[in-house]
């Protein structure tokens, strides 16, 4: 079966990931799914963390850091223009989500208390969205911490990466009845089941998210929805592999 864009339904829309791609962060990227694009950008401030972590290491023989992460959109990166949180005085639900999203995934294979006593910003700006930007987050988030991590060892500022995996995420979703990776806004848009997988190399589970939009699945549903994330997932860790060379 063919989709809207031609691809297979086990395959990922191209991908390309440009390290480097802002001069001032310690890190950053612009990846591209298709035509999804996220600039990702990470900040480290050596010395500064939030109250919780300085009360923490207060009593604490090793000093600590934090990790977080901001997600949003440009105005004009869909259809539709849709206005800047600053405009409309509050917060965006769906941007606050998913900027946890991506913060707690990274901590799972980043231990805040590994980084020293500094916050790292992960900041993740949609350029332009056409489904999966959540993912194509992550996915990019990986590379530019990995890099910025890597920049502070040899600068001598830690010993090791404190990373302990490698991760990357994917969306699937079933649509007239057929499973499919890597769904594009028109895809996603009319899902009967959309789910995102979020998977380290080792095939091991970092987090699930899957709504039933019409009819609930099967456990066996889900476990064929995770291999075939995880499939694409190896492929987007190839990606990732090159860009950090």
């Amino acid at each position: 079966m063919k989709r809207i864009d031609g691809r297979e339904v086990n395959e990922l829309r191209p991908v390309k990931i440009t390290r480097d791609y802002l001069k001032y962060a310690e890190g950053s990227v612009l990846i591209e799914m298709g035509n999804t694009k996220v600039i990702v950008a990470v900040s480290i401030e050596d010395g500064n963390v939030p109250p919780f972590i300085k009360s923490q290491n207060a009593s604490a023989e090793v000093k600590g850091g934090w990790l977080t992460a901001e997600y949003s959109m440009l105005p004009r990166a869909g259809k539709d223009r849709s206005a800047r949180a600053s405009t409309k005085g509050k917060p965006d639900g769906r941007s606050l989500e998913i900027q946890r999203l991506i913060g707690r995934v990274l901590r799972t294979i980043c231990d805040p208390k590994k980084i020293g006593e500094r916050t790292i910003y992960i900041d993740c700006d949609v350029i332009q969205a056409d489904g999966g930007t959540r993912t194509a987050s992550i996915t990019g988030a990986y590379v530019a911490l990995k890099a910025a991590l890597d920049g502070l060892v040899a600068k001598g500022k830690l010993k090791a990466n404190p990373m302990s995996a490698q991760l990357a995420a994917v969306s699937v979703g079933i649509i007239d009845n057929q499973m499919m990776l890597d769904l594009c806004y028109e895809e996603d848009s009319r899902a009967e089941v959309d789910m995102n997988v979020i998977m380290t190399a080792n095939k091991e589970i970092i987090e699930v998210q899957g709504t039933a939009e019409k009819d609930p699945f099967t456990i066996e549903t889900m476990n064929r929805f995770i291999e075939m994330g995880y499939s694409g997932i190896k492929s987007l860790m190839d990606a990732q592999d090159q860009a950090l060379k």
